[in-house]
């Protein structure tokens, strides 16, 4: 990840709650890179919570599939650039999002727009979406794989151990 990872994105991303370990920041690289919207397999919650940190100056609205009013959130926030996490999927994805989730932007009058459902709705470019789930061990469908960039958050026994570290640490210091 030092290849291709910038080491102050990195340093803010630990910041914001990343864990340390190898995998956790290899997982930040690719979100930061992916061409696709990042779908992360997250039983113990750390890509929501990190997710949660790192756009929180930038508006992210937090929805969920369950929600009845998530669509217009969703398209309020494609419109004006603001980033949506969605959690808590399950193995099936709403098939309104196929548009987004193919990033299937077209020109309307000269204005950069995206099919939402049976809407059509201006996209704007500085628009970021993040999908988590909580399965721990979730089976998605090659056609949902190749849509979404699947990364895994579990948690691994270097970033627990990490996680120990700085638990023992704080509680040491004073």
């Amino acid at each position: 990840s030092e290849t291709v990872g910038d080491p102050v994105k990195t340093r803010q991303w630990l910041i914001d709650g990343l864990p340390s370990d190898s995998l956790s920041i290899d997982n930040g690289t690719i979100i930061s890179r992916s061409r696709q919207w990042p779908l992360a397999i997250d039983p113990q919650g750390q890509a929501n919570k990190w997710i949660k940190n790192m756009e929180a100056d930038n508006k992210l609205n937090v929805i969920k599939l369950t929600e009845a009013t998530y669509m217009r959130t969703l398209e309020n926030c494609i419109q004006f650039g603001n980033p949506v996490l969605l959690e808590n999927v399950g193995e099936e994805l709403d098939p309104s999002l196929e548009g987004l989730l193919l990033k299937s932007t077209f020109k309307v009058a000269g204005v950069a727009s995206i099919k939402l459902g049976e809407n059509v709705i201006e996209y704007s470019p500085d628009f970021r979406f993040y999908i988590t789930t909580k399965l721990p061990n979730p089976h998605y469908t090659p056609v949902v794989a190749t849509k979404v960039t699947l990364l895994n958050f579990m948690i691994t026994r270097e970033g627990l151990e990490d996680q120990l570290l700085g638990i023992v640490v704080a509680k040491e210091r004073p």
